[in-house]
């Protein structure tokens, strides 16, 4: 199978920060042609700092830059002509933006039937779909802030994550409308919710209070559902968390521990009896990992098959052997030439690291002159449909 099995088709994306960029990155992994079109001063993620920095660089690798002013007629019309040659639109917008764009969802499909519209949304339709959200409000409004922190101190994940996994329902959404389209001819128009996306990610406690009529509380105070999952400090100061899942899991690691005398006691006989009796056991294993390197503790616990891992930082991914397997990271080049090193997409074809080629991060404008004049635009033209942005 081909690791870019999108390769014949074009994506037009109309999209800034997180969730409609990743829906464009992801097809463009695959192999799509992606045609970001940014106005002549570029996206405004480009020139975001802090935690924002890498926002363009991370999610428009793969892609290529046009330019357009949209704000003018002729930059609308070449926009409806570079459409014309798409199989799938990818927008972000309110839709009094778009409709001020000519870009109306319907008029789109009666004039392009074969078109794949991925509309990103705050909200499905329903009495939100015209409230502005972003990650962190449905965060607390579906109730994953409140299943994150600590009883009253709702906090957001530690990522973008309902953005990233918004854009990956989109593009996953898209390829299904691509497969229908192969049958019927008929493109889709898809619209994708940041806040529906959330609720999948809290569907566990919600559905746990449908069975159970119990609300779950939130995941620092959760009830364990296991005799050790827990974090502990090792002889050399790293940290280290230990699962014990299973029967086997628990022998295992009081043998590996030298603490074969709670395997004899009978108070500790059934999981439900070791999860009940946490605080009887807990502090002698918190001592024994103490008295172990890291490095010690860590090949006996993977040698026995006990769940484990480090307590690391994202910046502590570089130096981790895991990561840095062949085809593990993959090397792109931003916009303004600084080389910087991503993880590879979390699948392989055929037992084969995906290829990292074409996924570096689009000088602005940089296919401009080259997309519009296969449009049939003369230069001329295309100086007056992106000029250059007012300094």
């Amino acid at each position: 199978m081909s690791a870019t099995p999108l390769s014949s088709i074009r994506v037009v994306e109309l999209s800034h920060m997180i969730m409609g960029p990743s829906c464009g990155m992801f097809l463009a992994q695959l192999g799509a042609e992606v045609i970001k079109v940014e106005p002549p001063g570029g996206d405004k993620t480009r020139h975001l700092t802090g935690m924002g920095e890498p926002f363009f660089a991370m999610f428009n690798r793969g892609k290529r830059s046009v330019t357009l002013a949209l704000d003018t007629e002729g930059g609308r019309e070449a926009l409806q002509r570079l459409i014309a040659t798409a199989d799938v639109l990818v927008e972000n917008f309110r839709g009094d933006t778009l409709e001020s764009m000519g870009l109306d969802h319907a008029a789109l499909r009666k004039r392009y039937p074969r078109l794949v519209i991925a509309s990103h949304k705050g909200f499905l339709n329903g009495p939100y779909e015209n409230r502005p959200a972003m990650d962190e409000v449905v965060q607390m409004a579906s109730g994953l802030a409140h299943m994150t922190g600590p009883r009253g101190r709702p906090l957001r994940m530690g990522s973008s994550g309902n953005d990233i996994m918004g854009g990956l329902q989109a593009a996953y959404a898209v390829l299904a409308a691509l497969y229908e389209r192969e049958k019927t001819g008929e493109g889709a128009t898809i619209r994708i919710g940041l806040f529906e996306n959330c609720l999948l990610l809290v569907a566990q406690h919600m559905v746990q209070y449908e069975l159970s009529g119990t609300r779950p509380p939130p995941m620092p105070e959760r009830e364990f559902s296991w005799p050790v999952y827990d974090i502990f400090e090792a002889g050399d100061g790293k940290r280290i968390f230990i699962g014990v899942i299973t029967g086997g899991h628990w022998d295992k690691l009081c043998r590996l521990l030298g603490l074969d005398d709670l395997l004899s006691d009978p108070a500790l006989a059934t999981t439900m009896a070791r999860i009940d009796g946490r605080d009887r056991f807990l502090p002698r294993i918190g001592a024994a990992v103490g008295a172990r390197d890291f490095d010690t503790l860590a090949q006996g616990l993977e040698t026995a098959g006990i769940p484990f891992a480090a307590i690391n930082e994202p910046a502590d991914m570089f130096d981790d052997p895991h990561v840095n397997r062949p085809g593990g990271l993959q090397t792109s080049i931003n916009w303004n030439g600084k080389p910087f090193r991503v993880p590879s997409p979390p699948y392989e074809f055929e037992g084969a690291p995906h290829p990292a080629r074409g996924l570096d991060v689009p000088v602005l404008g940089a296919a401009t002159r080259e997309v519009l004049g296969d449009l049939g635009y003369e230069p001329a033209e295309i100086e007056r449909l992106s000029p250059e942005p007012t300094r």
